[in-house]
Parts: structure tokens; C-alpha cells; sequence
């Protein structure tokens, strides 16, 4: 989140207006509001068990930034398709594989046990099949001999953050995408 935040202000090519998310500790919102920006935490363990609730808050808090674009990382909540519908084809999701392998969690430890060459990660567009959007982007990293999954997330964080920059960049200004970048 942060070097998104980074790349809109220092390139201008989108304005970021605000940061939230479902967990008041979540130490991005620090970071955010350090960069200048708005910020608020609708804590999803409130609601537990309403779920409606919970995406009335989310929904009503993200329409008070008026965002034309949402950008979700480390979002770890399934969205129903009527929120997901709200914000259809303009709400972005960045994922640690190379989808479509791997949706869900784990990813790292799943590459690395099916003996795959490479892992990477992925930013699709967020419709409400789990992690099943249309991708606009890929980095890949080669998976090395020995590798953990905490090893692997290391690398493949860092192409993330090459990733999803370059990614919305392109998306905002309707440059062509996909994207499709290999470790340095």
C-alpha cells in the first residue's frame, strides 16, 4: 500500500484519498496517515456473524473518500457480489501467485510443494469468483533449490511492489495490460 501511495504522489498520475482497512493495527494506516491521507479500520470481528453489516460500513466508508478506483492488498475478506458489484471492473486485488494457480491462502508453500519453477504474484480485477478476475498483471520469480515459503513471500514481496504500481498506472491512464514482469 505504501509504495502505491508512493508512486501516485511522486508521479501524479492518480490521486490516492484515503487508506482502510478491516483491522484498526493494521500498520499500513500509520504509514498512510504519516503520507498525509485519510484513514479509517471498519474491524470485521464487530460483525461477526453479519456480514451485510460489516460491507454497509466498508461501503459507507469508502463512499465518503469517493475513490474511482479501489485497490485492495492484504484485504483478507471474501466481499459478496452485490459489494464486489458496486465497484465492477474498477476494484483492483493483488494476490501472491501466479494466478490462476493458487487461489486462497498458502500460495508459497502450495508452488513449492507441487515442485513448480517459478511463483510470483498476480493483480486481476475483483469479481466474486475467489481471486478469479481478469488478470492485468504478473511478476514472476524463480523458485530456488532450498527455498521456504517465508523465503519465497521475501522475493516475490518484492516484485509486488514492482508490480501493483505499475499496474494501476497503466489501468488509470488505459494504457495497454496486461503486464507481465520477471525478477531483475
Amino acid at each position: 500500500m505504501v509504495r502505491l501511495v508512493q508512486e501516485m504522489q511522486a508521479q501524479g498520475w492518480a490521486r490516492p484519498v484515503a487508506v482502510g482497512s478491516n483491522d484498526p493495527a493494521a500498520g499500513g494506516l500509520g504509514k498512510a496517515a504519516s503520507l498525509g491521507l485519510a484513514t479509517f479500520a471498519v474491524d470485521h470481528r464487530k460483525y461477526k456473524g453479519d456480514r451485510a453489516g460489516f460491507e454497509a460500513e466498508l461501503l459507507h466508508q469508502l463512499q465518503m473518500t469517493a475513490p474511482d478506483v479501489v485497490c485492495l492488498a492484504g484485504f483478507m475478506r471474501i466481499l459478496t457480489p452485490d459489494f464486489v458489484a458496486r465497484f465492477q471492473g474498477r476494484m483492483l486485488n493483488i494476490h501472491p501467485s501466479l494466478l490462476p494457480r493458487y487461489p486462497g491462502l498458502n500460495t508459497h508453500r502450495r508452488a513449492i510443494e507441487a515442485g513448480d519453477d517459478q511463483a510470483g504474484a498476480t493483480v486481476h480485477l475483483v469479481t466474486p469468483e475467489l481471486d478469479g478476475g481478469p488478470i492485468l498483471g504478473q511478476a514472476r520469480v524463480d523458485v530456488l533449490p532450498g527455498d521456504t515459503a517465508d523465503t519465497l513471500a521475501a522475493r516475490v514481496l518484492v516484485q509486488e511492489h514492482r508490480l501493483y504500481p505499475e499496474v494501476l498506472r497503466r489501468f488509470v491512464l488505459n494504457q495497454p495490460l496486461p503486464v507481465m514482469l520477471d525478477a531483475d
